[in-house]
């Protein structure tokens, strides 16, 4: 009997079934067949839009959000303004070989002088020096502050919003009451009763504090990421708790607390300017731009050097990490693509 010949409708592919006949599937089929191959093949899809071309890897959050970073000036820019700042935090003496605490009495309040850009304060120090070393302490603060925020708050959050019932009801009434605390307020009550003129004091209050915003976060993408398909189908296949926080449920919930933190960071560095500039955050011989604020405050008309200067490294500072805060939010929220 003469073969006949094969004949193929427009819209539609044949494949070779197992009992040696032929089957007709769907456009859509087939081209899910072929979907499934490049997956099988190292998961890469063609690049260009005809199914030809160079092929690419399949990229995910955040090598999505890596690569709109490294194309967004707002992120380079304060990227580079917070690294110059964490290396003479870390290092000051590379572009301040004075010492801050050296003063002379005799050059209180005068101006810019002959390697003494910043001119001195009112107590003789070069303003210029205690600068530079000022963002030591800043950076600690703020950096130590929002680590520790972050893991208690994520941690807290992410558990009540996992296991919900009675220690999510719990957790929600306590975040209430911690929220309904003035910031300032609470730090001139806690922090006026320590006599410890470290950083850790000041830390620890911000600590306390602040936690509940990251928890609400944490809270809130942990319930969203709980519900996906993916964390039903791992339950389903018996998946302990553990695994399913960890492994499914973590990673897909980090973002926005992330996002937070690093926004959080900046207001961290001010509200230390603020307690010190009030008299409870850090205290004299700690160098800090709230303590050298707070004393040339009173002298701003005969010589507002001595404020400019402290004020403006503390506004670029705060501005950065918000405009960092702004690029990373942009970056890892897909509403905003």
């Amino acid at each position: 009997m003469p073969e006949m010949p094969e004949h193929h409708d427009e819209g539609s592919a044949i494949a070779s079934t197992g009992a040696g006949g032929a089957t007709d599937l769907a456009m859509s089929e087939a081209e899910t067949l072929e979907r499934g191959r490049s997956a099988a093949s190292g998961g890469r899809v063609p690049g260009g839009p005809d199914g030809t071309g160079p092929e690419k890897k399949a990229r995910s959050l955040w090598s999505d959000a890596w690569h709109d970073l490294r194309r967004n000036p707002v992120f380079i820019i304060s990227g580079l303004v917070i690294l110059f700042l964490v290396v003479i935090a870390i290092w000051p003496q590379l572009i301040a070989s004075g010492n801050p605490l050296d003063c002379d009495l005799s050059k209180a309040q005068e101006g810019s002088q002959p390697g003494h850009p910043f001119g001195f304060n009112g107590q003789g120090c070069d303003v210029y020096t205690r600068t530079v070393y000022g963002a030591r302490a800043s950076i600690e603060v703020g950096v130590l502050s929002t680590l520790g925020v972050t893991l208690l708050g994520s941690v807290l959050g992410g558990l009540a919003g996992f296991y919900g019932g009675a220690w999510d009801g719990f957790l929600s009434r306590i975040t209430d009451i911690f929220f309904a605390i003035p910031v300032v307020l609470g730090g001139l009550v806690l922090l006026s009763v320590v006599s410890n003129n470290t950083v850790w004091p000041v830390i620890g209050f911000m600590v306390l504090l602040g936690w509940p915003q990251i928890s609400r976060i944490a809270r809130g993408s942990v319930i969203t990421a709980k519900q996906n398909d993916y964390v039903q189908a791992a339950r389903a296949l018996g998946a302990s708790n553990s695994r399913m926080l960890l492994r499914h449920i973590t990673p897909n919930a980090v973002a926005p607390v992330i996002v937070v933190a690093t926004i959080a960071l900046g207001t961290y560095i001010s509200l230390e300017a603020t307690l010190s500039f009030l008299g409870v955050g850090l205290k004299p011989p700690t160098v800090s731009w709230g303590i050298d604020i707070s004393a040339a405050s009173p002298y701003i008309r005969n010589a507002p050097h001595m404020l400019l200067w402290p004020a403006g490294a503390l506004a670029v500072t705060v501005l950065a990490f918000i405009m960092l805060g702004d690029a990373v939010r942009d970056a890892l929220d897909p509403k905003l693509r």
